[in-house]
């Protein structure tokens, strides 16, 4: 069953996408996941697939897809930047996502090539207005 608005968990430190993905700066680098509304919507996520470290992507690539027992989704990058590290506990523990998509539940690390890719991200308001309109 789908949440209401009110019941999905939106955080003041990250950046999200219209396509659902959120961004936080860590130091220098960038963690990249999928927002509640997203784990939520797709339901008991059951495999998630990664890029390789050291992969070099532009905004907007797909980076991998999840798939869950109603579907599977692309994921697409929300500010380019060279893959540091993948959340390897996925391949085992995919609903890792679905309890604890800011946290346990991230899934790629990048150096950002572009940092102000960052900043035109829409703030936890500005996708919360998103997600009404929806």
């Amino acid at each position: 069953m789908a949440k209401e608005i009110s019941e999905l968990t939106l955080q003041d430190d990250v950046r999200y996408t219209e396509d659902h993905e959120w961004a936080r700066k860590e130091g220098g680098a960038v963690k990249i996941g999928i927002s509640d509304y997203a784990q939520d919507q797709l339901g008991d996520i059951v495999f998630v697939e990664l890029p390789e470290v050291d992969s070099e992507l532009e905004k907007g690539d797909e980076f991998g897809t999840v798939e869950s027992t109603k579907a599977v989704s692309e994921l697409y990058m929300p500010l380019g930047g060279k893959v540091v590290a993948v959340n390897e506990a996925l391949a085992d523990d995919p609903e890792q996502v679905n309890k604890d998509p800011y946290s346990g539940g991230w899934m790629v690390e990048i150096e950002p090539s572009d940092p102000a890719e960052f900043d035109a991200m829409m703030d936890k308001d500005a996708y919360l207005e998103m997600l009404k309109g929806l």
